[in-house]
């Protein structure tokens, strides 16, 4: 027996309790107030970031405590910090400077810059974090991926040997626009753009980064006086067989291999034996003093063993007349700073928030952006390049038993000792050894197991990875992040354009809706298609293909439904996953409604969201389809539609 259409004109009866129900709960979603204005929302995210969370309002006259409060967060711990806590921190800081002090002179080398101002990055930087970060376990400094960044990309705009005035000037001046990046980061809660460089990116892209960093510490180990300045794997590896032909000194291989050795058994005898944590800590620090005695007494210097030579010693001097904002190279420097930000930011807020997920304490990852900036700013008006939490460092930290980010005030003024007075005896320390130093270091970058985890769970991820480790280690630092945020982006775009919708139906003996796909058991309505929309925003880019998709669906049903069941009548359409809409999205459901209409078929739509309501109010779409057919759950959708449908 043929069906007949549902006539949404007909005459409805008395109305029950239900349909009451119903219309009340309508109501509570058509009368909902209107959202936040943007300006207002900017306002709000800007005072979360300076402004710690208070549960009840406070007088006036605490105001300005709680906005120094939010700004530095040492103000608000530091009246509870009890001598214990001294005792852990001051050791914790001790056994950090012996690690920080060895691998500061090394990345200073990797950034092609003296090794005065790796140690300089390890005074300034952390002091500023102290006050302002709200990391506990933390630990400030240079670290090899951004050294690897600075001297990879700024070689590119002025060369180190030839013009090292220049050089460093730019580095400040990176090191500037890098704070300032990270500082409006924080402040205007942009936090989701360090996200762009997804998880699998980072593996690659530190994997990658690893091995040419070892391969550049080729150049010390080796004792190779002319080096290239190229970074992918190819050209460092023809560098090293072409020197290999010409004079070099295995001297230092021996005596850079050699401690080698010595920091990777340490490391072996920490790991196997927590209690020993701060032997492996303590190793290149050794290495330091041992090779540098053994240099001076053998006058190996004279037999073809590289030494650092001139090491200028005092406090961080001011560099504030260094930065550039008016010279040819701003706009590169600009650039490069943009990158590091982005890069130093993934790393640190990773570390950080690692070791607070440990300790049980949530991290704020804006307020982090904004310390970070403006330590990075400081920093480059003392002499300072891009300074960024360690990973290696952070766990000897953690290791050593840290309270509070006070170990980074003890060690910053360790290297600040060290600087004053020990400088000088750093004269004979072989180049080798920092190599080595810094080599030990890289097993840590390459995470060989969670790269296995990435391609067990998403294959697309894990192309992802691959890209950013082979664009670095063939191409180049820039190329590998580019491929990397180019292919994550092209993910995230194909997902947005062309987003899933599916087909619910109830589960027996529940009110619970879902995929019939996901779940078999689950009936569809006699009459009533209900679709789910699974994308964020309906917008300019996708609103076309969800249109297609919804009718295709409809016309489906169509052809599926039995003579005896009836044709399609109604189709609810679930927006509870639609968090905004645009005009184009709008444009694309009165096109949905029109061509429904023409086919005898009815538009439901069940829970708009905030955003989402009122602006289909504003342009009147709720009046076209109707107020009555405007639901907050799917439920009473369908006990609507089914009710309606009784009365034809």
């Amino acid at each position: 027996m043929e069906s007949q259409q549902l006539d949404v004109n007909a005459a409805a009866p008395a109305p029950t309790a239900a349909a009451t129900g119903r219309s009340e709960r309508a109501k509570w979603l058509l009368t909902c107030p209107d959202p936040p204005a943007p300006w207002h929302e900017l306002f709000t995210s800007i005072k979360d970031t300076v402004l710690p969370h208070a549960k009840t309002k406070h007088p006036r006259p605490n105001r300005p405590l709680l906005f120094l409060q939010g700004l530095f967060p040492i103000l608000k711990w530091g009246r509870n910090y009890k001598a214990t806590k001294f005792k852990n921190d001051l050791l914790a800081g001790l056994t950090l400077a012996s690690l920080c002090i060895p691998q500061s002179i090394g990345y200073a080398n990797l950034a092609k810059v003296d090794p005065q101002y790796g140690l300089y990055t390890s005074v300034v930087p952390p002091l500023v974090y102290a006050v302002m970060g709200s990391s506990r376990e933390i630990a400030i400094g240079p670290v090899a991926v951004v050294s690897l960044l600075l001297s990879a990309m700024i070689s590119k705009v002025v060369d180190p040997s030839a013009d090292p005035a220049t050089y460093l000037r730019t580095v400040f001046t990176v090191t500037f626009f890098t704070g300032s990046f990270q500082a409006l980061f924080g402040l205007f809660r942009l936090g989701f753009l360090v996200d762009f460089l997804s998880h699998a990116a980072l593996v690659g892209f530190m994997g990658g980064a690893a091995i040419v960093i070892g391969l550049q510490q080729l150049k010390g180990l080796l004792g190779i006086t002319h080096f290239t300045s190229k970074t992918d794997a190819i050209s460092v590896l023809h560098a090293v067989v072409k020197a290999f032909h010409q004079q070099w000194s295995p001297l230092n291989s021996v005596l850079g291999c050699s401690f080698l050795i010595f920091i990777l058994i340490t490391r072996f005898i920490g790991q196997r034996k927590r209690k020993l944590f701060w032997l492996p800590a303590m190793a290149p620090l050794l290495s330091v003093i041992l090779s540098t005695l053994i240099v001076y007494l053998t006058k190996a210097d004279r037999h073809g063993i590289k030494i650092v030579k001139h090491f200028k010693g005092g406090l961080n001097p001011i560099s504030v007349h260094e930065l550039t904002f008016g010279g040819p190279h701003v706009g590169e420097a600009a650039k490069i700073g943009l990158i590091c930000a982005l890069i130093a930011l993934t790393e640190a807020i990773a570390v950080g928030r690692s070791f607070a997920s440990i300790k049980g304490y949530h991290l704020d990852g804006n307020k982090e952006m904004v310390a970070m900036g403006f330590m990075n700013i400081i920093g480059s008006l003392t002499s300072c390049y891009a300074a960024t939490g360690s990973f290696s460092r952070t766990a000897v930290n953690y290791s050593a038993g840290c309270e509070t980010v006070v170990s980074n005030i003890v060690m910053a003024i360790t290297v600040m000792i060290c600087l004053l007075f020990f400088t000088k005896l750093l004269y004979y320390t072989p180049l080798a050894i920092l190599a080595s130093i810094i080599l030990s270091a890289l097993p840590g970058l390459i995470d060989l197991n969670e790269a296995y985890n990435i391609w067990k769970v998403d294959k697309l991820d894990f192309m992802v990875c691959l890209a950013a480790f082979f664009g670095v280690l063939f191409g180049s630092v820039e190329i590998g992040l580019l491929v990397a945020v180019v292919i994550s982006f092209g993910k995230i775009i194909v997902s947005s354009i062309k987003p899933s919708t599916e087909v619910l139906g109830r589960l027996p003996g529940t009110e619970l809706f879902c995929n019939i796909l996901q779940y078999p058991a689950a009936t569809k309505p006699s009459g009533i298609l209900i679709t789910r929309i699974n994308s964020g925003t309906i917008c300019f880019a996708n609103a076309s293909f969800i249109l297609e998709r919804i009718l295709r669906s409809a016309a489906d049903e169509n052809n599926k439904q039995e003579s005896g069941k009836g044709r399609l009548q109604v189709l609810v359409l679930d927006m509870t996953n639609v968090m905004n809409i645009d005009t184009s999205g709008i444009h694309a459901l009165e096109e949905l409604h029109q061509k429904l209409i023409a086919r005898g078929i009815q538009l439901a739509l069940v829970n708009p969201k905030w955003q989402v309501i009122t602006k289909m109010k504003a342009a009147k779409f709720v009046e076209k389809i109707g107020a009555e057919w405007v639901f907050l759950s799917i439920g009473d959708a369908v006990d609507a539609s089914l009710a309606l449908k009784m009365t034809c």
